[in-house]
């Protein structure tokens, strides 16, 4: 795991190690930059695998023909090794990175579709005079590119692009638009003008200023005739595969234990297929209804596991808070990111390597928002005029709460979406500011110039693309392709290489994805009972009342740290003069509803948190 940056054009080898300086943290073990002719190569190492200077990047061929910078890890290297040795290609390292450089030299761009992992790359073929970007088929490592003046620079964070000299920095509004909504900004865009995230499963070729970009694998869903006892049977073959394969290691490795069943499942074949007692941890909280770390150490007393527990205070999260822009360098709103980070913190202290359960709940519909939409088509079904003058009326008085979960603002939510597109409706309830929300918060002049864009346009893009037979397994391919890549994905990326510490996504394997969506919809969702199959997989495995217990969610007590311990900060960042300085929103809105919620009259949480993590971020860039 490692921070890349490069360009193609114009710039100096000392911008190239301010590009790369700006990432260090991603790769603190190492440095390597590589600068002449107008290219520019740059690279900062997490020491993983072979942990000697063999390993360093840029890494280049015996010709230096090619150059290539990596981020990631790729899980299938020993394989490939192997069949490029029997082809008379050597190797003078353990790395995966030099694999990448053989397969390119036997197969040129065909090489992508052969890596199974985690990876962001930046290829130089010196001789056709290209460069070539690729990332991995989820989109688990970031990866950033830009042109200007006719020279494209990539990153791994955008903060690396700034340092180029030639980068101009300026906002880009629909990116803003969709951000209020989504909480996040979708892949292709970023905050920025100009500035793009490279699709997953795509490598991008950039040659004689022209830029041309390939997908090599596509998420489809439906094709498999595997009956229920024998898609359980190859479920866990796969699985457990996956998480070994993810074990492989010269450092210290562990395993991210909330208690919850995708980490406790990680956990369980971890410690099955690992040498003595694997490491776990957890985080907990002094807020009861936010606090699982009870449930993470009863998994870890069942298993036999080393656990850690590390208590998160209010004060540990608000010195972390106004910093937040630190580490997410594009506005994000996920306040998990808060927690997340300081787990991250506590676990580097022992393991360089942790295993995560990421990608369970849009594998196997394990979120809430699936229960609701349900929900939706059976309410649906009562007629019109009984919703509009009683059931919605009665839903809107349920009061909102300060815990973990909180019926009266889910119900709002639920109530307020129940007439859109089912390809919209769990991004509505996701997101924060409805459309018609968005209208009063912007100021009138900047409403017009982006009201007439569609916020939706990448959902739309990835609604047309997903290849499957049934709504509800398109819906989870929505997830893979917005939710799950632009907000957790990045949460845990950034947090995670902020403190120096690769994360591996053992249910992410491309072979288990597959796997899970050739399922049919009835396998994962059955009788309002989600992930249905995995918890078959792991009754007997786990104690049942952490295979069924509902889930919680990592989150933190925000209502009521808004209310209290981060009442001033609130009010300072989303201050008269700093949202008026920003010539964006309407303050009078905003301050509406820092009342409501200060009165506690109505949650606002979540859209109150969308604005600050903005107007810190526009404070650290944009000023």
């Amino acid at each position: 795991m490692c921070g890349i940056a490069g360009f193609v054009g114009e710039g100096s080898r000392n911008d190239l190690e301010k590009m790369i300086a700006a990432i260090k943290h991603r790769g603190p073990d190492d440095e390597g930059v590589f600068w002449a002719g107008g290219v520019g190569l740059a690279h900062a190492r997490l020491s993983i695998i072979d942990l000697s200077e063999r390993g360093r990047q840029p890494m280049f061929n015996d010709d230096k023909t090619i150059g290539v910078v990596f981020n990631g890890e790729i899980y299938n290297f020993k394989k490939l090794r192997e069949q490029l040795a029997k082809r008379g290609y050597k190797f003078k390292s353990g790395t995966d990175t030099e694999g990448i450089i053989r397969l390119f030299e036997d197969i040129g761009e065909d090489c992508f579709k052969e890596l199974e992992g985690m990876f962001a790359i930046g290829l130089y073929d010196f001789k056709q005079k290209k460069l070539i970007l690729a990332r991995d088929r989820m989109g688990k490592k970031p990866l950033y590119w830009a042109i200007f003046n006719g020279t494209l620079m990539f990153a791994s964070e955008l903060k690396a692009l700034l340092k180029h000299p030639l980068f101009k920095k300026e906002l880009d509004l629909e990116s803003l638009n969709k951000y209020l909504l989504h909480e996040y900004v979708p892949t292709p865009q970023s905050i920025f003008k100009n500035v793009r995230k490279l699709e997953p499963a795509t490598y991008l070729v950039y040659k004689n200023g022209e830029v041309e970009k390939k997908e090599f694998w596509k998420i489809s869903y439906g094709e498999g005739k595997l009956s229920f006892d024998e898609s359980l049977r190859l479920l866990g073959e796969k699985f457990e595969e996956s998480v070994k394969a993810r074990l492989v290691s010269d450092v210290p490795v562990g395993v991210f234990l909330s208690g919850g069943l995708d980490s406790s499942a990680v956990a369980y074949y971890a410690q099955k297929n690992y040498v003595g007692k694997i490491k776990t941890f957890s985080a907990g909280f002094e807020e009861k209804s936010f606090d699982e770390s009870g449930y993470a150490q009863e998994v870890a007393d069942f298993l036999g596991t080393e656990h850690y527990n590390f208590l998160i205070k209010a004060r540990d999260a608000l010195e972390i808070i106004p910093n937040i822009e630190e580490f997410i360098d594009e506005p994000m709103a996920d306040a998990s990111a808060v927690p997340t980070y300081l787990l991250a913190k506590h676990t580097r202290r022992f393991v360089t390597v942790a295993l995560s359960g990421d990608g369970g709940d849009e594998l196997f519909a394990g979120y809430p928002t699936f229960r609701a939409f349900e929900a939706a088509n059976i309410y649906k079904k009562i007629p019109a005029f009984l919703r509009n003058n009683f059931t919605d009326k009665l839903l809107r008085l349920v009061p909102d709460s300060e815990k973990n979960f909180n019926l009266g603002f889910a119900l709002k939510k639920f109530v307020g979406a129940i007439g859109d597109e089912e390809k919209y409706i769990h991004h509505n309830w996701l997101g924060s500011f409805r459309r018609e929300e968005r209208e009063n918060l912007f100021r009138c002049e900047v409403w017009d110039t982006i009201k007439a864009g569609n916020e939706f346009e990448e959902v739309d893009h990835y609604w047309n693309s997903i290849s499957a037979d049934e709504i509800k397994n398109k819906i989870l391919g929505l997830y893979a392709r917005t939710y799950l890549m632009d907000n957790v994905l990045v949460k845990t990326d950034r947090v995670s290489m902020k403190n120096s510490l690769e994360v591996r996504c053992p249910l992410l394997d491309r072979d288990f994805v597959e796997l899970a969506n050739s399922l049919p919809y009835s396998f994962k969702y059955k009788r309002f009972t989600q992930k249905y199959i995995f918890k078959k997989l792991m009754e007997g495995k786990l104690p049942k009342n952490i295979v069924y217990r509902k889930k919680k969610g990592f989150g933190m007590p925000l209502a009521r740290w808004l209310k209290n311990e981060l009442k001033g900060f609130c009010e300072e960042t989303l201050s008269e003069k700093k949202i008026k300085s920003q010539n964006l929103f309407d303050y009078e809105y905003i301050e509406k509803l820092k009342r409501e919620h200060f009165n506690g009259k109505t949650d606002h949480r979540k859209k109150i948190w969308t604005l600050m993590v903005f107007s810190l971020w526009y404070e650290k860039y944009m000023i």
